[in-house]
Order: C-alpha cells, then structure tokens, then sequence
C-alpha cells in the first residue's frame, strides 16, 4: 500500500468517524442529555466505573475484529462494509473513552 492510497483510507474513516459520533448523538444522548448518558447510566445500574461500562460494550466490538481476523486463517474474507462497521465501531469507542478519560482529568479545556 503506498501512502496516498493510506492517506485515502485514513481520511474516509476519519470522515465515517465523525458522522457516525453525529447521528448517534442524537440516538443516544437527545437534546437534554449528556453526551455520555448510556455509560453513566449502566455505570448506575451495574454499579461500576462508566469507564467499565464503556469497556464492557467496547468488548463485543472487539471479539468481533478478532473473528474477522480468525476468519481470514481460513479463507473467509470480511466485506468492506463489515470493516468499515466493525473498525469504525471501535474507533468510536476509543473517542468516547478518550472523552470521558478528558472529563475525568479535568482536561475539557484541551490542555494537557
């Protein structure tokens, strides 16, 4: 793969990422919530860290990745769209981690 075709791809998932985080928000947080609801809300339920909420829903995205890559050691190929879902999901899920990480920290400010 030479760069530009790597830059093509980077720059089609950094589009894919943002609209994704985009319409989810209104899925999942609404006009009244925050941006994290659904963490802070099984965090509540299940009486753990939002970061173990987040990581406990992160872990079948992941099992998914480690399929497809168990799959490709006997000839399956996945479909573009299923790497790009399954990819994009974790990617998605590092941002949202990343954020809270941020709040956790104090850092809302961008400063580190």
């Amino acid at each position: 793969m030479n760069c530009d075709q790597f830059d093509k791809i980077l720059a089609n998932r950094l589009e894919l990422t943002r609209t994704v985080l985009a319409s989810k928000r209104e899925e999942y947080a609404g006009e009244q919530r925050d941006r994290l609801h659904n963490f802070n809300r099984a965090a509540a339920m299940l009486s753990i860290t939002r970061e173990a909420a987040l990581v406990g829903m992160w872990a079948k995205h992941i099992i998914s990745i480690l399929d497809i890559v168990d799959d490709l050691r006997i000839g399956k190929k996945p479909t573009l769209a299923m790497i790009n879902e399954k990819i994009g999901d974790s990617i998605n899920y590092s941002a949202l981690l990343e954020a809270m990480l941020i709040e956790d920290i104090g850092a809302l400010d961008g400063k580190v």
